[in-house]
């Protein structure tokens, strides 16, 4: 059988925990901080662990990590 693509998207945006669990960067922090409040910078500062059933999703598209 044919080997199975990661999708190239995925493999720039998600990480893998030696546990498993997928990380993600936080969406929002690119442009526009200035109209956004300091407790909105803050509270989406560094990376966040994906839920189960995104977890599920992302491992579709990333077969081998």
């Amino acid at each position: 059988m044919s080997k199975l693509k990661t999708k190239s998207g995925a493999k720039k945006r998600f990480k893998f925990t030696a546990t498993g669990k997928i990380k993600r960067g936080v969406a929002g922090k690119r442009h526009r901080l200035i109209s956004h409040s300091g407790k909105y910078i803050r509270e989406n500062r560094g990376t966040e662990v994906l839920s189960d059933s995104e977890t599920r999703r992302v491992e579709r598209w990333m077969p081998y990590r």
